[in-house]
């Protein structure tokens, strides 16, 4: 019996931990959304003000190149955010040529943006999440054309199928 409490504890102790850092999701440093204006892979310019001025925004901060999970799921859910009405606007750091190979090699055409300094992740408190100290995890916000940040979360996994994203989002969406 002692054997078994023994292995428990840890074990035990270990699914707590786990189960705090996946529902855990902290919060944005400022509640409100900072306005940016970042490049996109191919150097153009993309004010979030532009595109809160057609409608709600979800910005996806993602850990990106020699992350195959963080490109994989952008076509998808970007498809189901559509049809709900919402722009999905995935946000990396990496330079871009690597960005850009990396969105080719997925077919990936729309834009992502660089955030090479991180200013902008670290304004949305996405830098430090799941060991991750100089880049995001995987983490979404939602933005609010008037301005208001409604949603963020924390993903754990390096891949968030669209049935669990929307499983959560539609609930805030």
């Amino acid at each position: 019996m002692r054997r078994w409490i023994g292995f428990l504890i840890p074990v035990a102790a270990l699914l707590a931990i786990l189960a705090w850092g996946t529902a855990r999701t902290p919060e944005v440093a400022d509640p409100t959304p900072v306005d940016f204006t970042l490049p996109t892979t191919y150097g153009q310019p993309v004010a979030l003000s532009d595109l809160l001025a057609r409608g709600d925004v979800v910005l996806y901060f993602s850990m990106g190149v020699g992350c195959d999970g963080c490109f994989l799921q952008i076509p998808e859910i970007e498809r189901g955010l559509a049809a709900r009405g919402f722009q999905l606007v995935p946000i990396m750091v990496d330079p871009p040529e690597d960005v850009a190979a990396e969105a080719r090699r997925f077919g990936i055409e729309s834009p992502i943006l660089i955030d090479a300094d991180r200013s902008v992740s670290a304004a949305y408190g996405m830098l430090g999440i799941y060991g991750h100290r100089d880049r995001p995890s995987h983490s979404f916000a939602l933005v609010r054309s008037d301005g208001t940040i409604d949603w963020v979360r924390h993903y754990p996994t390096m891949f968030v199928s669209a049935a669990e994203f929307f499983a959560e989002f539609d609930a805030v969406g």
